[in-house]
């Protein structure tokens, strides 16, 4: 039931060649967000995935900005929380924060420093991995607030850019792999 349901969430998700730039193919997920059908197994998918390899989860930590759109749903089926990792200066009160390197210059992603307690157990979620550089400074901002990453879930992942390398010792699952 899963794989077929992987299958249609992968089907709905549109190719837009040379997007944002020359050679880029763009993989689109908002057709799935559209259809609410597809978007809640989408959902179900991620949530059996938390449920199969994260025991002992406490929160569901979701990334600017896409991260947003699934991780407030997985911990809401979870009963657990949500926690947002921003682009710097977006979140009110005291922060950790940590900056990373881009292809082109550097950005720093902020977690209000009550979010996460020390030890507590946490999963990343975000739409797309490629080079691993976003899940990488988020992996270590948890870290860095004291939490523990059980796993890095991400719906769609370009594997030949290899970027799970860059995310140790944890668990990564991509549930369409490009």
């Amino acid at each position: 039931m899963t794989e077929e349901k992987i299958k249609r969430i992968n089907d709905a998700v549109s190719v837009h060649p040379d997007f944002p730039k020359p050679g880029i193919d763009f993989k689109n997920i908002f057709p799935v967000l559209r259809n609410p059908s597809l978007f809640k197994d989408l959902i179900d998918v991620m949530v059996e995935s938390v449920s199969k390899n994260a025991e002992g989860v406490k929160k569901i930590v979701g990334l600017d900005a896409r991260g947003f759109l699934f991780g407030p749903m997985i911990a809401q089926a979870l009963g657990i929380g949500f926690v947002p990792v921003r682009k710097a200066g977006k979140l009110p009160g005291a922060t950790h924060s940590i900056t990373y390197k881009l292809e082109y210059g550097q950005d720093t992603f902020e977690v209000e420093q009550d979010s996460v307690k020390q030890g507590e157990k946490v999963v990343i979620v975000d739409d797309l991995l490629a080079t691993g550089g976003t899940m990488k400074a988020a992996y270590d901002l948890v870290n860095k607030a004291g939490g523990e990453v059980l796993q890095c879930l991400v719906v769609m992942e370009l594997v030949d850019l290899r970027g799970r390398d860059k995310v140790p010792n944890t668990t990564v699952t991509s549930l369409i792999k490009y």
